[in-house]
């Protein structure tokens, strides 16, 4: 074990052996228009994009981590949604900075391309925006403060939009050393600067993940939300294994680690199988960047794993005369973990989505190859349970393509009917088009007399649908519930999903306010997730949001879709007036509305509220899912009950 964790601390710590300086802070170009195109280097002016300008400033302070001159880090959403980050690393350079003569502090956030990441030396490896973090949060921020903790001195600097408004000042002496910001974002550059505690909560305890023995604590000072953790992972990635399978039943119970490195790139690797899942979690990161659209270290991990398996399967006699498994079999209920760090990252657009370097693919499959081919001569109970999951994959997998062959088959001789009970629409242009998925047969009929069949298309569906959560792919197809789902959208299933095939872009669940259309709501949405992801990752998924509340006074009739809402208006039909008689009965169902008041509060574009399906965080969204609809109840019991109080109202 103290020869892994000496691994993992030398992973994790690429300590240069210099000062850090105003020497190493090189300007490639001034601060300008940021504020008029913003998206260009947060990704959006939404809430992604609010909580974009934290991570800027938590990765230079990670980045001093991985320098190996920071261990504690300290994020703060303080009243009024402004933002405080601290870390005790060795501070924003104060000295002149030779090419603009002015102190390193006040370039690093005034000037784009500013920074100690750019050959200079001061870092080997980095996350951030290249260099354009802090100067970018400044410019989309209302206010912002820092103050740099350096030989022996306090230094601030105040800036307003970008502008400086107090030059570096020196204001006191300490003995610590370290950086702290403080910024407040603009709100005429943001839909809505409200900083979400769990999404902050979710990032910073990723980034304690990767960057083993660094501490990070996050707190909301706001008043009436108060809320903190500190989080510190000796074991690094192999405990964020633990925690992505903590609700499922491992095959095994060692985290499987792997790590190496060449010239200045690392690369480490943490897996884990579970019996009970039949879908595969690879997270990647690059220089502590989540790659969500992964790149040349999941290629790399991948082609290695399947070769690995397939050798040691014949070498070990699993496998009976020319037995194989493919690639999507080995990787059957895995849950993995690559983070690399390398001195020249390239990604695939602003937002780093991919990871390009094709000398992480070369990397991570010589380190996968070379230890997981001694982990599993060394662990052979191990490797013999994963090569039978394997091979249980493989004959599902079988099974799953003659099952999609029939279903071609009888589709060809019924020249590809569509279900019988589709009411579909005229357009055929299927970027105009959208198909309501209701909860129903009544819900059915009134959504199909209200609707506007030039582009609006109808699907009833009855009876308990199959929860794919519990269920191999060769159960899901020809599912008499399912089945009309996949032949109305006609895209396809799994592997064979085929997006240019789909017939409408706008796919809405419209099931009842209430807790059996929250489950159905979620049935449908797990199997969307599980075999049709890119639907979701798309936006081609919404769901539907029926009111609660009727409201009568005379001839005039609102609808509410909150309790809040039935409170305003009400308040609002009676004029001021409370001795004023306003009637207000709660909708039971969608299947009591007649097809006029379906239209008009559910349906029609011009007055309906839809939300859509988003893929934000795949490893929460797996999570949830696994929680809510896999096979342990314990866990579901105790998420009932440590959340059920937030559940005010369970029918919206």
């Amino acid at each position: 074990m103290a020869e892994e964790r000496s691994e993992l601390n030398e992973m994790n710590t690429t300590q240069t052996d210099h000062e850090y300086g105003a020497s190493e802070i090189q300007v490639l170009e001034g601060l300008e228009a940021v504020r008029k195109r913003p998206g260009m280097y947060i990704g959006s002016t939404s809430s992604s994009g609010l909580h974009h300008l934290v991570y800027e400033i938590v990765d230079n302070a990670i980045d001093e981590a991985l320098a190996g001159y920071c261990d504690h880090i300290t994020v703060e959403i303080l009243e009024g949604d402004a933002i405080r980050v601290t870390d005790n690393g060795r501070g924003v350079p104060v000295d002149i900075q030779a090419q603009t003569g002015r102190p390193a502090l006040e370039v690093v956030y005034t000037v784009l391309h500013a920074g100690g990441k750019f050959g200079g030396g001061g870092y080997k490896v980095s996350g951030g925006l290249h260099g354009v973090g802090g100067s970018v949060v400044n410019a989309l921020s209302e206010w912002m403060e820092v103050r740099v903790h350096k030989n022996g001195q306090i230094y601030e600097v105040k800036f307003s939009r970008g502008n400086m408004t107090q030059e570096m000042t020196v204001i006191g002496t300490t003995d610590k050393t370290g950086t702290e910001v403080v910024f407040k974002p603009d709100p005429e550059m943001f839909d809505d600067t409200v900083y979400d505690y769990e999404t902050l909560h979710r990032r910073m305890r990723e980034q304690a993940f990767l960057n083993a023995g660094v501490h990070i604590f996050i707190a909301d000072r706001r008043t009436g939300r108060e809320a903190e953790e500190s989080m510190h992972y000796e074991g690094g990635i192999r405990e964020f294994v633990t925690f992505i399978n903590q609700n499922k039943t491992p095959l095994h119970e060692q985290v499987i680690y792997m790590a190496g490195s060449r010239d200045d790139s690392m690369a480490e690797i943490a897996m884990q199988y579970c019996e009970d899942s039949y879908n595969e979690i690879i997270v990647s990161f690059a220089n502590n960047v989540h790659t969500p659209e992964g790149g040349m270290h999941e290629e790399g991990l991948k082609r290695a794993l399947t070769n690995v398996l397939n050798a040691y399967g014949k070498k070990a006699g699993i496998f009976k005369g020319e037995e194989k498994v493919s690639g999507d079999d080995c990787r059957e209920g895995l849950t993995c973990v690559i983070s690399v760090k390398l001195t020249e990252a390239q990604f695939e657009g602003q937002t780093k989505a991919k990871l390009g370097n094709s000398e992480m693919r070369t990397l991570v499959n010589a380190v996968v190859s070379d230890k997981l081919e001694q982990f599993l001569d060394e662990n052979p109970a191990v490797g013999k349970a994963i090569l039978e999951k394997a091979l249980m994959a493989n004959r599902a997998r079988e099974a799953a393509r003659k099952a999609r062959e029939n279903i071609r088959r009888k589709n060809a001789l019924e020249g590809s009917t569509l279900p019988g009970k589709l009411s579909d629409c005229n357009e055929r242009d299927p970027a105009l088009t959208e198909i309501y998925i209701v909860e129903g047969d009544s819900a059915g009929g009134s959504a199909k007399q209200g609707r506007d069949s030039r582009f609006q298309a109808i699907l009833p569906l009855w009876g308990k649908m199959l929860n794919v959560e519990k269920a191999r792919a060769d159960k899901i197809y020809g599912n008499d519930k399912l089945q009309p789902v996949i032949t109305a959208l006609g895209a396809g299933l799994g592997e064979d999903f085929d997006e240019s095939k789909l017939r409408y872009h706008k796919v809405i669940i419209m099931a009842d306010a209430d807790v059996d259309g929250s489950h159905i709501r979620t049935l449908l949405l797990t199997f969307f997730f599980r075999f049709m992801r890119p639907l979701i990752e798309r936006g081609y998924v919404y769901a539907a949001v029926p009111p609660l509340f009727k409201l009568v006074r005379g001839k005039t009739t609102r609808v509410a879709f909150s309790e809040e809402e039935r409170d305003a208006i009400s308040k609002e039909m009676r004029g001021g007036n409370p001795n004023v008689k306003v009637d207000i009965s709660r909708f039971k169902g969608l299947g009591e509305m007649d097809y006029e008041e379906l239209w008009e509060t559910t349906m029609d574009p011009e007055r309906r509220t839809l939300k859509r399906i988003t893929m934000e965080d795949a490893v929460k969204a797996d999570a949830i899912f696994n929680l809510l609809m896999g096979e342990k109840v314990e866990p579901r019991r105790e998420y009932i009950e440590r959340n059920a109080f937030k559940a005010v109202n369970l029918d919206y």
